[in-house]
C-alpha cells in the first residue's frame, strides 16, 4: 500500500471518532507515519514564568503531523561522546538503535502547517537535560525530532471533559481547551507555583478552568491536584472524558478514583504520569 493511501487512511480514522456519532464509543489510539526531522530552532520565548516555548521550523517540519492535543515527540540528543545516534526509517515506523538514543518527550503544542512551524513548551526546572538546552538554545541551531508515533483520539461527542495536570501538562491541557469544540462543558483544573506560572486559556465558555497555587511546596509534593479534581460533581445521566497527567505519585489517587468512583470504562479516561520525582528520565505507559 503506497504511503498517500495509508495516510488516507488514517485521517479518515481520525476523523470519524472524533465525530463520535452519539454512540458512545470513547477514545481511540490512531497511529500516523512516524518520521525523524531535522528541524531548525526559530525563535524561544518564555510562556508565563514556568514555560519555555521553543519553535522548530526549516524545511524538515513540512508535512508533520499534529491530530491530538497530547500527543509527543521525542528530541535527540547527542551521547556524551558527541555522537548522535538516529533511528532508521523503516516502512511507516522507525527501528531504534540499541541501547536507546538520548532524548526527551515533550507534547506537540502547536503546528501550523502554512509556516512549518512547531512549537514545544518545556517546562523548566533546574538540571533537566531538556530545560538545560532549551534555555540556551540559539536560533539556527538543528535538532532532530521524532514522532509523533500517534495519538489518543477523543471524540467531541461527551457531555462533559475532565483535564487536570501541573505545569508538565499545561501545554496539552491548553492545546485541548483550544480543539474542544465551543459548546463543550467541563473543568480543566492546573497545579503551578504561583500565579506568576499562569497563562492564557482560550477555554469554551461552559469549561471552568481553576488553577491551583502550591506556593513554596516543590512540584509533585501536594495532594492540591488530587483533591480538588475529586470534588467535582458529574451530573446523573452524563458521559465524561477524564485526561490527566502530571507527576505519576501525585495524581495516583486519581486512577483510583476515576475507574471506582466514577466508573469510567477505560476508553473514557486517560491518565499519564508525565514525571517521577527523583526519576530523570521517567516513562509511563498511557492509563487508558
Amino acid at each position: 500500500m503506497s504511503r498517500v493511501d495509508h495516510r488516507d487512511r488514517h485521517l479518515e480514522r481520525i476523523a470519524e471518532v472524533r465525530a463520535g456519532g452519539g454512540e458512545g464509543r470513547g477514545a481511540e489510539k490512531v497511529g500516523y507515519p512516524i518520521r525523524v526531522r531535522a528541524a531548525e530552532v526559530v525563535r524561544t520565548a518564555m510562556v508565563g514564568a514556568g514555560l519555555l516555548r521553543v519553535t522548530l521550523g526549516g524545511p524538515g517540519t513540512e508535512g508533520f503531523e499534529a491530530h491530538s492535543p497530547d500527543e509527543h515527540v521525542k528530541l535527540l540528543f547527542p551521547e556524551e561522546d558527541g555522537t548522535l545516534r538516529l533511528p532508521e526509517p523503516n516502512g511507516n515506523m522507525l527501528r531504534w538503535p540499541r541501547p536507546s538514543p538520548t532524548s526527551r518527550e515533550y507534547t506537540v503544542r502547536r503546528y501550523d502547517p502554512a509556516t512549518g512551524e512547531l512549537d514545544l513548551d518545556v517546562a523548566l526546572h533546574d538540571g533537566g537535560l531538556g530545560s538545560d538546552w532549551a534555555r540556551s538554545v540559539e536560533p539556527g541551531a538543528v535538532v532532530h525530532v521524532a514522532g509523533p508515533p500517534g495519538g489518543l483520539i477523543v471524540p467531541h461527542d461527551y457531555d462533559r471533559y475532565l483535564l487536570a495536570g501541573d505545569l508538565t501538562a499545561l501545554p496539552a491541557i491548553a492545546r485541548w481547551l483550544e480543539e474542544l469544540p465551543r459548546t463543550a462543558a467541563g473543568w480543566a483544573f492546573v497545579e503551578v507555583a504561583n500565579a506568576d506560572e499562569e497563562i492564557a486559556l482560550s477555554a469554551p465558555e461552559d469549561v471552568e478552568v481553576r488553577w491551583l497555587h502550591r506556593g513554596d511546596a516543590p512540584a509533585g509534593t501536594t495532594t492540591l491536584l488530587a483533591d480538588a479534581v475529586r470534588a467535582i460533581r458529574v451530573p446523573g445521566g452524563e458521559r465524561l472524558y477524564a485526561w490527566v497527567a502530571g507527576e505519576a505519585g501525585s495524581i495516583k489517587p486519581l486512577r483510583r478514583w476515576v475507574r471506582d468512583e466514577l466508573g469510567l470504562a477505560k476508553a473514557d479516561h486517560d491518565i499519564t504520569g508525565y514525571w517521577k520525582r527523583g526519576v530523570a528520565d521517567f516513562d509511563d505507559d498511557h492509563d487508558h
